[in-house]
């Protein structure tokens, strides 16, 4: 068996990969997706669970413990020992925070070394609701008219959150 030499041997030229439009390409594309990399930055509250309020406590050891109680239809502000200190139910526009922003700050004035708060919420009370009730507990907002800015100060940035009491004595 003899190959014919038409198609017995056939030359392998070894050929060339050209990626100089490939690397001229990556040269343009990494610079300008790295300028236009958008850097977030992240911003973390450190929240924590309110304590249990079966634990017995000292009658001398009862100190001032804030809690915030949000409902459907109001705001409560009271001490866990003592009771309801104020009650702010709902405008027409909602919750009522410029009056709870006033009563935390009477508070923090008598309790100045008070950080802590707990903050409790009824079952589907909104997300929005709750970063502004945390917003206005932690940081009190003052405008200051003669230079045109706002203060801020800290009022009780130690924040818990948790389930809010039932009303009625439960579900039935």
């Amino acid at each position: 068996m003899i190959r014919s030499r038409r198609g017995g041997h056939r030359r392998h030229d070894a050929v060339e990969l050209n990626i100089t439009a490939f690397m001229n390409l990556m040269v343009i594309l990494v610079p300008f997706l790295l300028i236009t990399a958008v850097f977030s930055r992240l911003a973390i509250l450190e929240l924590n669970l309110p304590g249990s309020s079966s634990e017995p406590v000292d009658p001398q050891e009862q100190t001032f413990q804030l809690e915030v109680i949000v409902r459907q239809d109001k705001i409560e502000v009271g001490d866990r020992n003592q009771g309801l200190l104020g009650i702010y139910p709902n405008s027409e526009e909602g919750y009522d925070y410029d009056a709870l922003a006033v009563k935390l700050l009477e508070l923090k004035k008598r309790y100045p070394s008070k950080t802590d708060a707990s903050i409790l919420l009824e079952q589907d009370i909104a997300y929005d609701t709750l970063v502004q009730v945390m917003d206005t507990v932690r940081v009190a907002q003052e405008a200051n008219e003669e230079e045109g800015q706002v203060e801020r100060s800290d009022l009780f940035p130690d924040i818990s959150i948790g389930d809010a009491p039932v009303l009625g004595g439960g579900t039935s």
